[in-house]
């Protein structure tokens, strides 16, 4: 709890500041949202606009003119559902932390499941520490933070309900069912996390005979994924005239091979600068991959087990960066020396897993070690955060122009 709370200090004591045109869309959403809008008019997106561009500047960035005369983000329209509470509350600045305590409630389930009295305290510092954590969860108007902790309290609650064989099923199937609803509101805020869906999915299907899974367990929890889609498939169809359709225009978002060259060569130092407990989850992965693979046929429960949970941490974290390594926006906009903090969010949603792997490499070291190592990336978290290079105002672009997106 104590983590947390230095996690709310050091963010609200900074004022608030819009970054990226991002910032600018996402905040015109919710506002939106908050006064009973989905799509606008012509005459209300013109008064929204003056209304804040009176309260804040900058005006609406990064919207769409449908073909028939009315308004919408280009951005997934998950975060403002997310977020409008808070803003009917007059509260936005709490949303991401909010959902950053439930990843902290997650990770603390899981880990101390997994790794013991210390695992889940740990996992949580880790979390919370991470420059990057600091920085999105300061910018209210960016669903960073928001579907990273969705991600982190899932990936955490899934994990402490396959490695609890023994505990009460109804329990179990209860925890089970949060994680993937959390896993689900990751995917409405960012398409792509539907990744970590995927790999949860896999998971239990995989494990669900040695960690006591019954099957209908198994089936409330596809039920609620299945449900989740239909929602999530209707959504799209009402804002944008097609099931699979977004707001973007054909092409504007692509992925290449032909981006990963450049992308291996300019990210890893703003990923290792803005998470540098990624370190420690390799480092644990190797010494993991070791004792898994030495450990005796009867006597290596542990390690085997220890094993299995690592594999599936790594395949959900590795997948989503192996995704954006082939981004290719990403590759314009490292050639220069501008703010790192555009480039390197498409990483974040794996900082639930990596704090994970992180902390299984913490609690075996000696005990003066590990509190050392979390000073020291706490240490460098701040730092980061505090960066006179985080202040610098990404180019914002041109004005919202019309774009042929088809809605009914």
């Amino acid at each position: 709890m104590g983590i947390f709370v230095a996690l709310c200090v050091v963010v609200l004591m900074r004022s608030p500041q819009l970054l990226e045109p991002d910032d600018y869309a996402y905040r015109a959403s919710i506002v939106a949202l908050s006064q009973g809008h989905l799509l606008l008019t012509n005459a209300q997106f013109l008064s929204l606009q003056a209304q804040l561009s009176r309260h804040g500047g900058g005006g609406i960035l990064q919207w769409v003119h449908l073909r028939d005369g009315k308004w919408i983000s280009q951005k997934n329209p998950g975060y403002p559902f997310l977020a409008v509470i808070f803003q009917w509350l007059h509260a936005l600045r709490v949303a991401p932390l909010f959902y950053g305590a439930c990843a902290c409630a997650g990770l603390f389930y899981g880990a101390r499941r997994w790794l013991g009295r210390w695992g889940g305290t740990i996992a949580v510092a880790l979390y919370c520490s991470s420059g990057a954590a600091l920085i999105f969860a300061w910018r209210a108007t960016m669903p960073t933070f928001t579907d990273a902790s969705l991600i982190a309290a899932g990936a955490g609650l899934l994990l402490g309900v396959l490695v609890s064989e023994d505990d009460d099923p109804r329990r179990r199937f209860l925890f089970g069912a949060l994680a993937f609803l959390a896993l689900d509101g990751a995917v409405f805020v960012r398409y792509t996390d539907v990744v970590e869906l995927l790999v949860a999915l896999v998971t239990v299907f995989l494990f669900a005979r040695s960690s006591g899974l019954t099957k209908a367990m198994i089936s409330g929890w596809i039920a609620i994924v299945a449900a989740f889609a239909v929602f999530d498939l209707w959504i799209n169809h009402l804002l944008y005239g097609n099931y699979l359709k977004t707001g973007y225009a054909s092409g504007l978002v692509t992925f290449a091979t032909s981006a990963f060259a450049p992308n291996i060569e300019r990210m890893p130092s703003r990923l290792i600068a803005s998470m540098p407990m990624s370190i420690l989850a390799l480092a644990a992965l190797l010494w993991i991959a070791v004792r898994t693979f030495t450990s005796r046929a009867d006597g290596g429960g542990i390690a085997r087990r220890d094993g299995a949970v690592a594999s599936v941490l790594a395949v959900g974290w590795l997948a989503i960066w192996a995704l954006y390594l082939t981004y290719t926006w990403t590759v314009d906009q490292t050639l220069g020396p501008g703010n790192p903090v555009h480039v390197i969010r498409f990483y974040l949603p794996t900082l639930g897993l990596i704090a994970l792997l992180a902390a299984w490499f913490l609690v075996r070291l000696p005990r003066w070690i590990a509190p050392a190592l979390l000073v020291m990336v706490f240490g460098l978290g701040l730092w980061y955060y505090v960066a006179p290079s985080n202040d610098t105002i990404v180019h914002r672009g041109p004005p919202p122009v019309e774009r042929s997106v088809s809605s009914t």
